[in-house]
């Protein structure tokens, strides 16, 4: 008889989680891996925010924090929200977590009842559908073009829509597409959830700083202040802020939710690191300079990546409006056959050959739910993604009809 609860059988493990030790075993094994897989920025923590942190660890904080945040921290998320997006919060409102990763999980957890249907467009990031099947709700895929660009349309989001349906997530920027909705894609789809006042709305904005050309980010709750108070914002420090390992991410919404996650966390982690907490009331209230710069530079990368894969025969490449992932579809060389005899059967196949026969690792479009495509981050040096890029275009000449 299994230890295991049965509701878990269809939990997978992530998919960069799983790429990332494959690699780390073929390091091992002598081979040298460009990795373009994980989605972590490589500027590393700006100095005035390590600086806050020393201080923090000089000045004796470092005892248990409170399990809800930081009160200086949750009033720093208020000013963050007022100012950058017009939006009216107050401590008790707010929730800090281990990452955002821990704020959407112990959503769920606070929610979602057996059956409780959640809509995730797809390509969805790779943790939605198993955060919900962990707390046993039903994820509801509704899928999205590469012709828009990857974003939902109020029609698809109506069709999806059920009385059961708990939860609509809106992750914007987009990973892995970088797709940016606009004022009007917003508008309509709020337009939608207001003939169903059962369905609650999770804006997950971690990307938000992260966008490019003409592109311009609103949160859902901005443009639709009526749907605030069914309304989650998920935000943090890690991707602008360049603090993936600080672990900070904070939820505002309604007090009755964040009270319930609150409880949640008060049975599980606890409070997130106190340095951490101190060191992001800097990056939220401190200079923010270098966020211009950071964007230049992802740019620059973006626009070398799309312009040399959008050169490989088989593949074809969006430009994102957001983040710093590039979702390329692979349909082209679908069906072909490697040096070895093997059928590229599937975008899996692909992004496996990549990996084990030319040494790049890239994730797989079946892991956001969307394919035949592959994610790469052109968050790293421009001379890896560059060599990358050549891999990838050498690799698939060596595909055969």
């Amino acid at each position: 008889m299994s230890i295991t609860a049965s509701h878990l059988s269809q939990v997978k493990p992530s998919a960069v989680s799983v790429i990332t030790e494959k690699s780390n075993q073929l390091e091992r094994e002598g081979q040298t891996i460009i990795r373009l897989s994980a989605g972590e920025p490589d500027f590393g923590t700006p100095d005035h925010i390590k600086m806050a942190g020393i201080k923090a660890l000089a000045e004796g904080k470092t005892g248990y924090p409170a399990v809800q945040g930081v009160f200086e921290l949750r009033e720093a998320v208020c000013r963050k929200l007022k100012r950058d997006n017009s939006l009216s919060y107050t401590p008790e409102e707010i929730v800090i977590g281990c990452g955002c990763k821990q704020v959407l999980f112990n959503a769920m957890a606070a929610t979602l009842n057996p059956g409780d249907e959640v809509i995730l467009p797809t390509p969805y990031w790779i943790s939605y559908p198993n955060m919900v099947g962990i707390n046993r709700g039903l994820p509801v895929f509704a899928a999205t073009c590469q012709e828009n660009r990857f974003k939902l349309t109020c029609e698809d989001l109506e069709q999806a829509i059920t009385p059961r349906t708990r939860w609509l997530f809106i992750n914007n920027p987009g990973n892995p597409s970088g797709a940016v909705y606009s004022e009007k894609e917003l508008i309509a789809l709020a337009e939608v959830l207001r003939k169903h006042p059962h369905v609650w709305i999770l804006c997950d904005d971690i990307y938000e700083f992260l966008v490019y050309d003409q592109a311009r980010f609103l949160t859902l709750p901005q443009i639709a202040p009526d749907l605030k108070s069914r309304t989650l914002v998920v935000n943090g420090v890690s991707k602008a802020y360049a603090m993936t390992g600080w672990r900070v991410g904070y939820g505002a919404g309604p007090k009755e939710l964040i009270k319930t996650m609150f409880k949640i966390q008060s049975q599980s982690t606890s409070g997130t690191s106190s340095i951490s907490q101190w060191a992001s009331i800097e990056a939220l209230d401190g200079d923010h300079s270098f966020i211009e710069k950071n964007i230049h530079e992802l740019k620059r990368r973006r626009d070398v990546v799309v312009s040399l894969l959008n050169q490989v025969e088989g593949l074809s490449c969006e430009s994102p409006e957001g983040a710093f992932y590039c979702y390329i579809s692979c349909k082209g060389v679908i069906g072909k056959k490697t040096p070895k005899g093997k059928t590229i059967a599937s975008d899996l196949d692909f992004s496996t050959f990549l990996l084990e026969e030319c040494g790049v690792a890239v994730v797989h479009g079946e892991a956001f739910g969307l394919s035949p495509y592959f994610r790469i981050s052109f968050a790293t040096k421009m001379e890896l993604l560059e060599s990358g890029c050549r891999k990838i275009a050498d690799a698939c000449r060596l595909l055969k009809d």
